[in-house]
Parts: structure tokens; C-alpha cells; sequence
């Protein structure tokens, strides 16, 4: 217990040379509080967990005063250390003060153009994160059911070895790896790298769900899969329309910039099916039912195609496809079928769109409410043609601006290990495997002989939503060689993921099952709990490894806006953590090929051990990931604007000029981040683009335009751009394809190349070109490697061209069901079969809408993220939520006789049964229910607390929503459903 360790008879002897402030605090500390167990510690009113991290911070002063008088320092040396919060996608810059290597205290940067000086709970918590004393302090493997202390050397000796077992027994796939949105990039990039090296594509992360759909949807629009805008940019629109995002929650410093929009004028509109934090904002909430955005956005469409409000001349410029969309929503999507659907009268839904064209420009907002569906990819696409067809795509104050979830879950999408794509999203082709093995300076032949055959390396893998199925279905019918047999959750929470139940009976099932993460998550707790027997492998290994946090290393993250920051080593690996990069470099040393995966990289000593320099990793990323241009953001450029944020605009994010004293380097028109794409080389100095798609600046200042990624025509319409809708400055003022060797020759350009670049440039494209010299000389024209065509309407090669409702493979509405079917079932999809229509109707057979007849969402808490296991470890952030709970609306209370802070069982068709304190409250629906799903350590009304290793349980444990949460995934990502699912909730 928190107060029993700090009253020890070691603490108190320390406490003799201590100095008389601490003497101070420990005396009002042992009057204000009395012996009591740790419960009761937490739920002590106005006290609770602040006053125990006080005493806390008295050890760490100690530690400090200590370390100086050892290293006769006296004081101490004092260092600022800037780093960026590890918890939501904002980015906001910290500096941490230390001590003789020991972290004090933190300050929000005020000169930061996104945080402003600002911080949330999850922020203001950091060095409790960094110094957390819930922490994996060293490797421990599972023993008898308990987990036992090893070794580094034994731990990464075994798992090694049994690597190899099932490599020779059963393939390459065999083994999936689940890496982290919390990696740093160059992390994220190296484990793609690393899993490439092993021979498999069966590799992903957190972005598969929460926001894969918006990638594959936007994508599909426009060009790039990423929010077009910045935080910055929303204090210029006029409207802003939040569907499925509770920001003043999950991303609270981003609300910042929207209220200083308001302040101008600008017009909120939030529409959820619960009443947030973030609708109490708003200038008109909309609620709708779960899971009927189309019908709520399309519904839009129809009063502003009815009303003319669309922009006429946009659309002909720069759209394709409109009128069959046009067609389809004045058919589909009246104001009766709309209402009937998502539940919103007429009188409303024109007055939404009144306001989105009277108030132009606008943006649109989105989260993980719109897309963690099974038509979650038409709900994103929907949202991109309302403001396509509003003209508000390409211009300040406008765009779509997706609120990612994690710190670098915008960078781990972007370079780190999709199962689709190597990083910078080029596809598994052979041209791509080409360009990334001349990039690692590997034989391309070496890496081909390590998957299971050429037809495996250019598959793309299982997704993290469905590795469950790796392992739980028939062999039969899994499109790979084996079932999954071997598991490495790399910073990866699994109460994250639904279907909780079969989770559990993968994990007993698997061979191997290696965890890595600076907290032992959910995972930990699971894999010690008795699961039925038949289930249980008893060859099975589990290994926890302890994972440095982003405070323990060095490394550049991405926020959401693209701007990528460069993060400073705060403190030394605490314990026998070591950092992931390092980790990854040596399994890949008992494997075998770590002289590959690191050939490029300097070795540093980090307590004695090699660790891959990550400016080297960047470099590395530098030179080949071009597609999205990830090139131009060097170490030194990044570092210089992390020192110099003080000259970068609030609103543009535009450098108002000055050099870096450090190193010289000139700032002057560069966007703060370096904002995706930034292209070329670091030396051409492209200042990054902070709109995409924005044809009123050059391409050298930021500007864009769609992108040529489609093809030139399509049943023979124009794909291109229409006669004079180009990006300012651009030498050709049509549409043109993306530059290739051959279009650089009918131009005239080649020319323009050297001769040294002629010879590498040949026969190549502007991803593939080393040099980066067919990129450099198109941009000297004013125009866009990437092309200038039309974004896309209608994506021929979706599922549904046009985006359609269809109705959730769980729902409470039969009728709407035989309406709005969903599709046919799948083969092989993503290497496992995925059912669709057969479970629906498997569903409406049984009934389940009587048995289980309320809707069931789950979202965010200011005070926690992700998993939760990391912020329910913070003693600050424990304190101010102690409880999982499940949101009811009074009616449906009072119908089954509960009232608010009692104890509640919410079941669902799984079997699952969450036993919960209930929250009465109207912020939902009577239809619907809502849980936070940052909670796990609770196991179906029992607590996990003696499964956890020994100290390192989180204080505050409750029920995962995911255990409850059933089947059901997206047509084209396999992004899980988690916001349409259903339940029944009675009294305990």
C-alpha cells in the first residue's frame, strides 16, 4: 500500500539527511492521514490520491539530493528537457526539468503553437508517468501461474529460440506482431523493418481500430488518408461540424482552437448519440441514433442539392462522380426516410444545413464514433462529400479534421507496420520490396527467401482486429499455412479490442505470447487467469519485457495534423527497462539478422548497451519514404523548431522568420512540424503543407491540389482537373497525371536532371526515385509529383461506390434491418473468411433485439486514454475516476428498478455479464447505453488483482467494455464495430 511502503523503517531512515522541507511535509503527512488499506485511501474525499503522490515526490527529492552529494555536485545539475505528451494525438509540448538525471517537475511550453501553454489531466500528469512506481521493472516470465524474475539474457534467449521453433514448424506466419501507436516513428518504422526481415506481413496496430477506415476512405477521396487541416486552422472556420468526437474529452487541448473560433463567430454543431462534454459547447446538439451518420450526412446533402447550396463551380473543377451521388441521395434519403433512420426531424436537419452554407468556410470533425462501424469507410466518405460538395476541401478554415487518438498513431500509420503496405503506405508489389530493399541496403533475394513463398510477401496480413481468428478458426479456412501460433504485444492494450471471451481462449492457445511495454496491460492479468481447460496449451510461454516509456529515449512523433516534433531524452531507462528500438535489435542479434536491420545506424551506449541511434532511423525514413513526404523533416530541422517554437504563428503555424542560434538554420517560411508532405531532400528547405489540397499557395509555400492516384479517365469522364483549377504558380494549367521519368521527357524537363541523377532516376517514378531529383524539378515548375486530378465521389473499387447505409450485424430495430441489409458474407478477406449477412440473420432468428434491446457504445474520459493500464497506474489520475460505469437514461432505470450508483450487470450476446455501477443520467438515450472503455483488471465481477505481477497492478481496476463487445468488422479495413453493438443492463 501507497502508505505503509512510505512509512517504512528504510523510508524514515533516509529521511534523517533529508532537507527541512521534506522533514515538513512528511510531518503533515503523518498527522493528515491515518493507516488505511488502499481502497479506502483512493475513495478519501478532498485527500484521496494527491496527498499519497506528495509522499511520493518525497522519494524522488531524496533520489535526487542523494545522486548530488555522491557526485559531489552540490546542488545538482539542472536541465530543461523538452518532450511531447505521450497521451492523445494534439501534440503538446512539456518541458521537464532535471535533476541529476532525475525528473522534478514539468512545465507546459507556452511559446508551443498547438498547446499554447496548455495542458489536460492526462498532461499535467507526466512525471508520475515517467517516474511511475506501477511499472514492469524487469523481465519476468509466467511460472506456476505467478509470474518469476528473469534474466535479459535468459528472456531474450528463450523467446528467440521459440521464435525459431515455430519457424521451422509451422512458417513465418506463424507469429503475428502487434506493435504500438505509442512508438516513436522511427520505432514504428524499425519494427516494420524488423517483421519485413522475419518474413511476414502479420504485423499492425492501434490505428486498425480506431482509424483505418478514415485512412482507406479519405484516401480514396482525395489522396492522402490524413486530416487535411490543423487544430490552428479551426480558428478560422466559420462552422464546425463534430460528428462521432467528444474532443473535450478525448482531445481537450484542441478545444482551445475552437474556442477562440467561437469567440470570432464560428458556428459548433455536435452530433453524437450521447450529449458530451463537447455538445454542452455547441451552438445545436443533434442526436442521432448509433450508426446512422449516412443517413444524418446524406440527409444534409439533400436540403443543400434541393436548395442549390452547392458549390457549382468547385464540383465541376475538382470533383468527380457528384451527380451519381447527387442521383442517389434525392432518391434515398428524403427527410421522412431520414428521420425514420437516424431519428432527426426535417425541421432540424434544414437547419444544420442552413447554417454549414451560410457559414463558409466550414469544417467537419470526426473520431472513432463514425468509424468503428462495418460501414465505417462509407460513413467517412460520406463526410468528404459534404464538404466536397460545400467547396470547403483545399481551403484555410475548412477540410476534415480527423482527431487521431494516440500520440503517434497519425506517425506509426504513416512509416510503422501496417499488414497492407510497407511504410509510406507503398503497397506489397514488387516494385515496392525493390525500392525499400535498395533503401535498407539489403538483397532483395535475402528478404524474399525469408516469407514462406513470393505469393506470401505480396499478401497482405492479418489485421490486429481479427488475430483472435488466427488462431480460433479452422485451419481450413484461413488463406496461410498455419494458424497463428506465437503472439508479441508491442505496446498494445488488448482490452482495446472486442470480443473480450474469445480473446481469452486465444491467448491460452497460443504457443507463445511475448509482452513488451513499460506496463504490463491487461495482457499481463489475462494470460495468469485459469481459462477453460480445453483451451489451455501446456507448452505455452509467457514473457513480459519492460519497455522504456517515450520519456526514456529520444525520437520524433507526429500529431495529428501531421506536424512532426522531436522528442528529447528526459531520463534513463528506469530499472532494467530498456528502450523498443534496442529491444528490437537484439532479438533481431539471437535471430540472426540484426547486421541487416541495423546497417544503416550508429550504435549509442545507453547503460552500457548498443541502441540504434534514432536520428539515424529518421535519416533512414528520409531517404525513402517519399509517397507522403516524410523526407524533408531531418533530425536538425526538427530539433531547431522544437528550440524556436516562440516564431511560429498560433493560426498559420508559419515561422514569422529568425534563425536557430544553435545551429543557423533559417526558419524563415517553414510550417512548425514540417507538416506532411515536405518534400525533397531536408536541403531544397520545402516548408511542409499545412492545408492539403490547397491550390491558392505554390507548391514550394505549402500548397496542393487532389492527387493523380486514380488513373487520367473512368468510363470515359475526366479524372484529371478541369482547364485552369491548378495550384498557384504551376507551369501546366490543366489536370496532369503524377510525374514519372517519361512525363519529365514529353515535358522537356530531363534535362533539368544531372546526369548522375538521369542514371538513378531512369525508368523510375517520383516514389521510387533515390535521388528525389524527378521531385525537386516538377516542384521547380510549380507543380505536384503526385499529380492534379479530381477527388472522388464515387470510388469504383469500394464495396459501395456510392456510400449506403446498412444496418449493424447487432441491432434493435428488425424492421430497419430488412431495409438497410448488410453484405454477403466474405472469403478470405484479409487472409480469414468474415461474416456479414449469415450472422445477421442469424441474429434476427434468435431474437436477440428482445433479449438484448439496448444499444451499447463505449468512448473516452478526460481523465484516462487508451487501455487505461498506463493512466490507471497514475496515482493523480486514479484519483478522479475510481469506478468502470455504464451511462443509463432515468426511463430506462426506472423500468428495471435501478438507480443511480448502484451496481448494474450489463450481458450481452456473447455471454459476457460486466458487473458495473450505474450513472443515471439523460446525457443518452433511452435506447441506448454507454461505457468508458479505458478500464480492465476486472474480470466478469471478479478483480485480476492477484494475476498481475507483484507491484505492478494499476490502482484503479474495472470492467473492459470489450469483453461484452460482439462480432463485427468493416467491409474493407476489418476496423471493429464498437459503437453499434447490443446489451441488457438489470440491477446486481
Amino acid at each position: 500500500m501507497l502508505l505503509t511502503r512510505k512509512s517504512s523503517p528504510a523510508a524514515q531512515g533516509a529521511s534523517t539527511s533529508a532537507s527541512p522541507l521534506v522533514h515538513s511535509l512528511r510531518r503533515g503527512l503523518a498527522q493528515a492521514l491515518p493507516t488505511m488499506d488502499r481502497r479506502a485511501f483512493l475513495r478519501r474525499s478532498g485527500l484521496g490520491v494527491g496527498v499519497g503522490v506528495a509522499a511520493a515526490q518525497i522519494t524522488l527529492l531524496e533520489k535526487s539530493h542523494a545522486a548530488g552529494t555522491k557526485a559531489g555536485v552540490g546542488d545538482g545539475k539542472i536541465e530543461v528537457r523538452r518532450t511531447v505528451c505521450t497521451h492523445c494525438s494534439v501534440g503538446c509540448a512539456v518541458d521537464a526539468v532535471v535533476e541529476n538525471g532525475v525528473w522534478l517537475r514539468q512545465e507546459p511550453v507556452f511559446d508551443s503553437p498547438i498547446n499554447l501553454g496548455a495542458h489536460c489531466a492526462k498532461g499535467a500528469a507526466l512525471r508520475e508517468h515517467g517516474h511511475g512506481e506501477y511499472r514492469l521493472r524487469y523481465p519476468m516470465k509466467l511460472l506456476g501461474g505467478k509470474y518469476e524474475r528473469i534474466s535479459w539474457e535468459q528472456a531474450l534467449t528463450e523467446i528467440s529460440a521459440r521464435m525459431q521453433t515455430l519457424r521451422q514448424a509451422s512458417g513465418p506466419d506463424s507469429l503475428y506482431f502487434v506493435g504500438s501507436s505509442k512508438h516513436n516513428n522511427e520505432q514504428a518504422y524499425l519494427l516494420r523493418k524488423f517483421v519485413s526481415f522475419w518474413g511476414s506481413n502479420n504485423c499492425d496496430h492501434q490505428a486498425r481500430i480506431c482509424h483505418s477506415t478514415t485512412v482507406a476512405g479519405v484516401a480514396n477521396t482525395w489522396g492522402y488518408g490524413a486530416m487535411t487541416n490543423s487544430y490552428n486552422d479551426m480558428q478560422n472556420s466559420r462552422v464546425a461540424l463534430y460528428i462521432g468526437s467528444n474532443a473535450a474529452e478525448a482531445h481537450p487541448v484542441s478545444m482551445l482552437h475552437m474556442l477562440h473560433a467561437k469567440e470570432s463567430g464560428c458556428k459548433m454543431i455536435v452530433v453524437d448519440p450521447r450529449f458530451t462534454r463537447t455538445a454542452a459547447k455547441a451552438d445545436e446538439y443533434v442526436r442521432i441514433r448509433s450508426g446512422t451518420d449516412i443517413p444524418f450526412l446524406f440527409g444534409l446533402l439533400y436540403h443543400i442539392f434541393k436548395n442549390g447550396w452547392e458549390d457549382k463551380q468547385y464540383i465541376h473543377d475538382r470533383v468527380y462522380g457528384m451527380e451519381q451521388v447527387r442521383a442517389d441521395v434525392l432518391a434515398k434519403w428524403t427527410p421522412d426516410k431520414v428521420e425514420e433512420a437516424c431519428g432527426v426531424p426535417e425541421e432540424q436537419m434544414r437547419k444544420v444545413a442552413g447554417m454549414l452554407n451560410a457559414n463558409r468556410p466550414g469544417t467537419i470533425v470526426w473520431c472513432m464514433g463514425q468509424t468503428q462501424h462495418t460501414i465505417g469507410n462509407a460513413m467517412v466518405r460520406a463526410s468528404c462529400i459534404l464538404q466536397l460538395a460545400l467547396g470547403n476541401v483545399g481551403k484555410s478554415g475548412g477540410g476534415a479534421n480527423i482527431f487521431r487518438g494516440h500520440d503517434n498513431v497519425q506517425g506509426a500509420t504513416d512509416v510503422g507496420p501496417n499488414p497492407d503496405s510497407l511504410p509510406g503506405y507503398y503497397g506489397l508489389a514488387e516494385g515496392s520490396w525493390k525500392h525499400f530493399a535498395a533503401a535498407w541496403g539489403v538483397d532483395l533475394e535475402w528478404i524474399k527467401g525469408r516469407y514462406a513463398s513470393p505469393a506470401m510477401m505480396g499478401k497482405n496480413g492479418i489485421t490486429v482486429s481479427r488475430w483472435i481468428d488466427g488462431v480460433l478458426e479452422d485451419n481450413a479456412l484461413i488463406d496461410q499455412d498455419s494458424n497463428l501460433r506465437g503472439l508479441f504485444f508491442w505496446g498494445h492494450a488488448p482490452n482495446s479490442q472486442t470480443r473480450g471471451l474469445e480473446m481469452k481462449r486465444a491467448l491460452d492457445r497460443l504457443d507463445l505470447l511475448v509482452v513488451v511495454d513499460p506496463y504490463p496491460s491487461a495482457t499481463a492479468a489475462m494470460a495468469a487467469m485459469p481459462g477453460r481447460t480445453e483451451d489451455l496449451n501446456p507448452e505455452r510461454a509467457v514473457y513480459l519485457l519492460p519497455a522504456a516509456t517515450q520519456f526514456e529515449t529520444s525520437g520524433s512523433c507526429t500529431a495529428s495534423n501531421r506536424s512532426i516534433q522531436w522528442r528529447e531524452k528526459v531520463i534513463d531507462p528506469l530499472w532494467e527497462s530498456r528502450s523498443d528500438h534496442m529491444i528490437m535489435h537484439q532479438l533481431a542479434e539471437k535471430l540472426g539478422f540484426a547486421d541487416k536491420l541495423s546497417k544503416n545506424y550508429g550504435m549509442q551506449k545507453v547503460k552500457g548497451l548498443d541502441e540504434p541511434v534514432p536520428e539515424d532511423i529518421l535519416r533512414e525514413i528520409n531517404r525513402s519514404v517519399w509517397t507522403i513526404g516524410y523526407t524533408g523533416q531531418s533530425p536538425e530541422r526538427l530539433k531547431a523548431h522544437m528550440r524556436n517554437m516562440h516564431l511560429f504563428d498560433v493560426k498559420t503555424l508559419q515561422s514569422r522568420g529568425g534563425k536557430d542560434p544553435e545551429s543557423g538554420y533559417d526558419l524563415g517560411g517553414d510550417y512548425f512540424g514540417l507538416p506532411w508532405p515536405c518534400y525533397g531532400t531536408p536541403e531544397l528547405k520545402h516548408p511542409g503543407s499545412p492545408n492539403l489540397y490547397d491550390t491558392s499557395k505554390h507548391v514550394m509555400q505549402g500548397g496542393g491540389n487532389f492527387r493523380a492516384n486514380f488513373g487520367v479517365e473512368r468510363e470515359g469522364q475526366n479524372l484529371l482537373a478541369e482547364d485552369g483549377s491548378h495550384s498557384l504558380g504551376c507551369e501546366i494549367t490543366t489536370g496532369y497525371p503524377e510525374f514519372d521519368h517519361v512525363l519529365l521527357k514529353k515535358l522537356g524537363w530531363w534535362d533539368d536532371l544531372s546526369d548522375a541523377e538521369k542514371a538513378k532516376a531512369e525508368g523510375r517514378n517520383w516514389k521510387t526515385d533515390p535521388t528525389g531529383a524527378i521531385i525537386r524539378v516538377a516542384m521547380a515548375h510549380g507543380c505536384h509529383p503526385f499529380g492534379n486530378a479530381k477527388a472522388r465521389a464515387l470510388v469504383w473499387n469500394f464495396p459501395d461506390a456510392i456510400p449506403q447505409h446498412r444496418e449493424p450485424l447487432y441491432g434493435t430495430r428488425p424492421e430497419l434491418i430488412a431495409k438497410y441489409p448488410t453484405y454477403e458474407d466474405k472469403k478470405a478477406f484479409w487472409r480469414l473468411p468474415t461474416l456479414y449477412k449469415s450472422l445477421q440473420d442469424k441474429n434476427l432468428a434468435d431474437k436477440l433485439h428482445e433479449k438484448f434491446p439496448l444499444i451499447l457504445s463505449s468512448g473516452r474520459l478526460v481523465e484516462y486514454e487508451g487501455g487505461g493500464e498506463e493512466t490507471r497506474s497514475n496515482p493523480w489520475l486514479a484519483e478522479l475516476q475510481q469506478e468502470s460505469f455504464v451511462e443509463i437514461h432515468p426511463q430506462t432505470a426506472s423500468e428495471r428498478g435501478i438507480r443511480n450508483g448502484e451496481r448494474v450487470w450489463l450481458s450481452s450476446p456473447t455471454g459476457a455479464r460486466l458487473n458495473v455501477q450505474a450513472l443515471v443520467t439523460e446525457r443518452v438515450a433511452p435506447d441506448t447505453v454507454w461505457m468508458p472503455f479505458h478500464f480492465s483488471g476486472h474480470w466478469q465481477g471478479a478483480d485480476l488483482l492477484a494475476y498481475y505481477p507483484k507491484g505492478a497492478a494499476p490502482l484503479v481496476r474495472g470492467e473492459a467494455v470489450n469483453t461484452a463487445t460482439t462480432y463485427g468488422y468493416d467491409c474493407v479495413t476489418m476496423m471493429q464495430e464498437t459503437k453499434s453493438t447490443i446489451c441488457n443492463v438489470e440491477r446486481a
